[in-house]
């Protein structure tokens, strides 16, 4: 009999799983600024927009109202309807109110999406880069993680090889995780390479799991939903919400589509992790999606420029391989030969300089799994043009000192 503590009993799968490295970052940063360090951050994907006022008077009127109470499992029916009216009338599809459930942010609907679906032995097949979340929630039910990697060409940036994707599928594989436009590339994959992949899934009996809360943030290029799909019902488990397209990440509203047998399921599941979303978000969501979408069109005008402004600074600096992301607000630049220059064996090493030798956080491509990140970094471009000229000021004194030996 062990001499530990019980509650030392942890499963293995807790010692498996790993956390966000963004948010990891957020003490350094305190300790730093307390010591008169000014860090600009390119970490954390989170707008820096409030959220719109008439979405935050939703909320406030929904708490005068003293509607604060529970609501049903699957979200209000208004805030289904919304959701089903949005998806409709942008991508043409046919989702009914009752093919919904409202999830407390999205990575509650994709761990519901591993709970549901994932059995030990089972394997998920994740594009990479990847955002972090897809491998943990895999591991955790269990499974294995598999990974297809995108292609890279400096310049033009990533892309994806549907051929590669089919290849990487075998007789185990159960979930495929789609991030579009994807998180940390900023690729945007159109209508074709979906419904390719859509019709890949359909073939090999694969669920596909589309995380497109990025959907709003197109620069350039066609944008393709998985959701537009006329079999969607058959092989999809489509995830969405708030946090980034009305710059609402802190009121945590997310939500699932599937079909209508699938959802009377996951309520069930719902109930018993989280009862419902929080009743004010869920207010503020529908005047989100029903109100007024001109504070949404100007972030993402202003995201665009960003985008450009950094492109366009990023592409003088030695030892930095960059391209211009189609959409999301992440540049995800290759930085091999400034590490060469430094000799470091380690993106996460050259990360660790910039930040404590010039107080600039950008964040390691090992933080999305899972190999080809290694000779990346990650830039998020959700913050102000004078951070971004500075921050890119003192990452360019950096790497020509660097280069320069």
């Amino acid at each position: 009999m062990s001499n530990e503590p019980p509650t030392l009993g942890l499963k293995q799968e807790m010692f498996l799983i790993q956390g966000e490295s963004a948010f990891s970052y957020l003490p350094i940063i305190r300790e730093l600024e307390s010591k008169g360090i000014k860090v600009i951050s390119f970490g954390i994907g989170q707008p820096d927009f409030p959220t719109p006022k008439h979405i935050r008077e939703a909320a406030k009127d929904a708490l005068d109202q003293g509607f604060t109470g529970y609501t049903e499992t699957a979200g209000i029916p208004e805030l289904r309807e919304a959701i089903a009216d949005y998806l409709n009338s942008r991508y043409k599809s046919d989702v009914k109110p009752n093919e919904i459930i409202v999830t407390t942010g999205t990575k509650t609907a994709l761990f519901m999406a591993g709970a549901a679906y994932l059995r030990p032995g089972d394997e998920a097949l994740i594009i990479e880069p990847s955002y972090y979340a897809y491998a943990q929630v895999t591991k955790f039910f269990g499974a294995r993680p598999r990974f297809v990697s995108m292609d890279f060409e400096p310049g033009k940036g990533f892309s994806l090889d549907i051929g590669k994707v089919e290849e990487a599928i075998t007789d185990r594989t159960r979930l495929l995780f789609l991030n579009n436009p994807n998180n940390p590339t900023g690729v945007v994959i159109g209508p074709r390479q979906v419904e390719e992949l859509m019709e890949v899934a359909a073939k090999k009996n694969v669920i596909v799991v589309a995380d497109e809360i990025y959907d709003n943030f197109i620069y350039e290029g066609e944008f393709g939903s998985t959701i537009s799909h006329s079999g969607w019902r058959d092989n999809l488990l489509y995830i969405n919400g708030f946090s980034k397209t009305f710059s609402m990440t802190g009121w945590r509203l997310g939500y699932l589509v599937a079909r209508r047998e699938v959802i009377s399921r996951m309520l069930d599941l719902a109930v018993s992790i989280y009862s419902c979303a929080t009743s004010i978000a869920q207010k503020a969501g529908v005047a989100a999606l029903r109100g007024d979408w001109t504070p949404v069109r100007n972030m993402i005008d202003e995201f665009r420029k960003r985008r450009d402004a950094l492109y366009n600074l990023l592409k003088e600096v030695p030892g930095f391989e960059s391209y211009k992301p189609q959409g999301a607000f992440y540049m995800f630049p290759r930085v091999s030969q400034l590490m060469k220059a430094l000799g470091l064996d380690s993106v996460d090493k050259l990360v660790n300089r910039l930040l404590y030798e010039k107080g600039v956080l950008v964040l390691p491509g090992t933080t999305f799994p899972d190999r080809l990140g290694r000779d990346f970094v990650r830039f998020s471009f959700a913050t102000s043009m004078d951070n971004i000229v500075e921050g890119v000021k003192r990452i360019a004194e950096f790497a020509a000192g660097a280069m320069r030996r």
